[in-house]
């Protein structure tokens, strides 16, 4: 199995040998997409839809006997809301314009002639199995989050019932556990999903199949496909603080847009959705990496069996059987 660091390097080299290519038909493909999320910044803090959900969220907290005391409370129920509105916003262009760029990037990949990268009835065959694998994803991290929040409703009342959070610090402390352990599982489910929907590109079979056949294929690999994931996240995360920066904090100050707010905007769009499409591109070689392994270990399996019966067969004969 590659290290991290070679999987990067084959990834950056297989786009920047199709550099024309990646930066024009995927890109393009999921710009809409990349717009949708940047754009819901501007929507989500005035939208009612976040704050019904908003609401909704704090209520079901207290119901369940979460400390609103907690430093966690606040901070995940903010954050649930902003990811249940944005995903709503983008779910159309997700199911749409992100999977058209995924199945572009996986036949360019998995193809390594010209006219077979730019067919686009071939993208299109592999739209049904990357639909289907997405909405069991989607199914996957909602039942991510809701074990999430059993457990630390649980971790929470269970600390309580031990009068720990009456000491001093001892919230802060908690909350600051409570915010590993979800960001671990959900870490581990995104990346599980992401890779899903390759694997559900390359073997043309979509569903929870691609999930746990993918969850197998890396098992051994968990932290290499952290790794890898890692650097994206944070780049796509700095894109969104600088359209934050650049567009959303005009847009206040102003409460207008004009044309260099919507050019520097759709700028910063194209350079999310190149980060989508290079994340794309690690994933397929990461899997492409860890099946080739499976596969050379399989082949020794098999080879050292023969061995195995072999030596038997030679046994078996010496002793005249």
């Amino acid at each position: 199995m590659e290290k991290t660091a070679a999987i990067i390097r084959r990834s950056v080299f297989t786009f920047l040998k199709n550099y024309q290519y990646f930066t024009s038909i995927p890109s393009l493909s999921a710009l809409p997409f990349a717009i949708s999320c940047l754009a819901s910044q501007l929507i989500i803090p005035t939208s009612p839809l976040f704050q019904i959900i908003h609401l909704r969220l704090r209520s079901l907290f207290l119901a369940s006997g979460f400390p609103p005391s907690a430093e966690l409370f606040a901070i995940l129920n903010l954050k649930l809301s902003q990811t249940i509105v944005n995903y709503l916003f983008s779910l159309p262009f997700t199911i749409s314009f992100l999977l058209l760029a995924k199945a572009s990037i996986i036949r360019a990949i998995e193809h390594k002639k010209p006219e077979q990268k730019h067919a686009f009835s071939s993208w299109i065959q592999l739209l049904s199995p990357l639909l289907i694998t997405q909405l069991c994803n989607s199914l996957l991290i909602l039942s991510a989050n809701a074990t999430c929040f059993c457990l630390i409703v649980v971790y929470f009342n269970f600390f309580e019932m031990l009068g720990a959070l009456s000491a001093p610090g001892s919230s802060l402390l908690l909350s600051a556990i409570g915010a590993i352990i979800y960001s671990v599982i959900l870490a581990n489910a995104y990346v599980i999903c992401n890779l899903a929907l390759v694997l559900s590109g390359y073997e043309k079979a979509g569903g929870f199949i691609s999930i746990i056949k993918t969850y197998a294929l890396i098992q051994d690999r968990t932290a290499t496909a952290l790794s890898l994931a890692m650097p994206f996240n944070i780049a796509l995360a700095g894109i969104e603080a600088l359209f934050q920066y650049r567009i959303v904090r005009a847009y206040n100050r102003a409460f207008a847009i004009n044309s260099a707010m919507v050019f520097e905007g759709f700028l910063i769009a194209y350079l999310y959705a190149m980060i989508l499409v290079l994340d794309t591109v690690v994933g397929c070689i990461f899997i492409r990496s860890s099946r080739t392994t499976e596969s050379e270990m399989g082949q020794e399996d098999a080879h050292f069996h023969g061995i195995e019966i072999q030596d038997t067969d030679c046994k078996f004969l010496a002793k005249g059987i």
